[in-house]
């Protein structure tokens, strides 16, 4: 997986490619707790990312939960075989999913 984030002001977006999963959610936990404290809105680009596995999912939790207490978080242009684990998992319930 590749992280590369655009950080404006109190706006920080991620953009995501390959495959979030249990070998590669430890690098991006540890990326966003270095750098979200004072973020008002985390934006997630899920243009380029195949795959999302529970270990990702328990990531995009956890940040979810830190930016409701400090702002809002947002997850951009998710492909249809995210948006099916989203719909089965109930995450789309948890998450403002953007098209």
């Amino acid at each position: 997986m590749t992280i590369q984030t655009q950080k404006q002001e109190k706006q920080l977006i991620v953009f995501l490619e390959g495959r979030l999963d249990t070998n590669s959610s430890p690098e991006l936990e540890e990326y966003l707790k270095s750098r979200i404290d004072e973020i008002r809105e985390l934006v997630f680009d899920f243009e380029h990312l195949e795959y999302i596995s529970s270990a990702g999912l328990r990531v995009l939790l956890a940040a979810q939960k830190q930016m409701n207490r400090q702002g809002s978080m947002i997850v951009r242009n998710v492909s249809e075989p995210i948006r099916e684990i989203f719909d089965v998992t109930g995450f789309c319930d948890i998450l403002t999913i953007e098209a």
